[in-house]
């Protein structure tokens, strides 16, 4: 687990917009970890954390696309049916809320392959302590007078 820079994209939703986001960034060579495509009737919204944030913010600034900078929580997961929902029940026990989330697939990580999670948090120093502490058993660590978010 690790944080990284992903890049936000607002564009009009027409046919070759996000085409053209895509295809500065190759021009680049810069690869995608993950990607999150979005639309509301008019408007798409592209997420995306790519390999070298530098390069991928210099090549759509040359292009004149607009762009946001995010600081996110990369965390492996395993291939494995309920893997995200215990990263997620271990932030919610925390307080921690999740403010968006998307994953992609990530091919040979591990025996059995995994996926990459890609979390926008409202505290992020504290989620990468709360998700590296080792906690994996499944037992809460309830501290005294902290209720639990819910109950299992």
């Amino acid at each position: 687990m690790h944080t990284a820079k992903q890049i936000t994209v607002n564009f009009a939703n027409k046919p070759g917009r996000m085409a053209a986001v895509l295809d500065a960034l190759n021009k680049a060579k810069v690869n995608l970890l993950a990607l999150c495509v979005m639309n509301s009737r008019d408007r798409g919204r592209l997420r995306m954390v790519p390999d070298d944030a530098q390069a991928a913010e210099k090549a759509l600034q040359r292009v004149n696309i607009p762009l946001e900078l995010t600081e996110v929580l990369l965390v492996d997961v395993s291939h494995q049916p309920g893997a995200f929902a215990k990263t997620c029940q271990r932030l919610a026990e925390e307080h921690l809320n999740i403010d968006y989330a998307y994953c992609s697939a990530a091919p040979g990580r591990g025996p059995q392959g995994g996926a990459l999670a890609v979390i926008r948090v409202n505290d992020l120093a504290k989620a990468q302590r709360v998700l590296s502490s080792g906690n994996t058993s499944g037992h809460r660590d309830v501290r005294p007078g902290r209720r639990p978010v819910h109950a299992r």
